[in-house]
């Protein structure tokens, strides 16, 4: 290959970046103008957000959130961060499964939870329910991130 090739080649990739620069230069005006703003605020790329505060999360009175939907597994009302839930142990059990949970006071796993596919019952948690977060997540007041219009299942009629 020449060095006129080369050259040519150079000159081709530096046109292409400082294209692609005005391009995205002019979304971002066009952004401005239609008024769409970042999640991140008016923060630069190379800016770092401060950690949002620490809040505690507020549980109903029952302990018990509502759920959105029939047959929504339960939604955890205290923070999980740190649980330890791997293929040999699982946190969660060690107030949830019984007897534990009477000393924790906290709620049993449900009799589903003891049984495997074929439906005999077990002495232990079933292998495919034994990864609580699968199915469990836990509850937190958010604002939500964009506006929505979804009603749980006990407000539509």
């Amino acid at each position: 290959m020449g060095n006129a090739t080369r050259l040519a080649r150079l000159l081709a990739l530096a046109m292409g970046v400082l294209g692609a620069g005005i391009v995205f230069t002019g979304i971002g005006e066009a952004q401005d103008r239609v008024g769409l703003k970042s999640l991140r605020g008016d923060l630069g790329l190379e800016d770092t957000n401060p950690p949002p505060g620490l809040t505690r999360q507020e549980t109903p009175a029952d302990g018990m959130f509502s759920r959105a939907y029939r047959q929504q597994p339960p939604l955890i009302p205290h923070r999980i961060e740190g649980y330890q839930i791997s293929k040999d142990y699982n946190q969660c059990m060690t107030c949830h499964d019984w007897p534990a949970h009477l000393k924790a006071g906290a709620p049993k796993v449900s009799e589903t939870h003891y049984s495997d596919r074929e439906g005999n019952r077990l002495d232990k948690i079933s292998g495919t329910r034994f990864f609580c977060t699968a199915c469990h997540v836990p509850q937190a007041d958010a604002k939500p991130l964009v506006t929505n219009t979804f009603q749980n299942a006990t407000e539509v009629k």
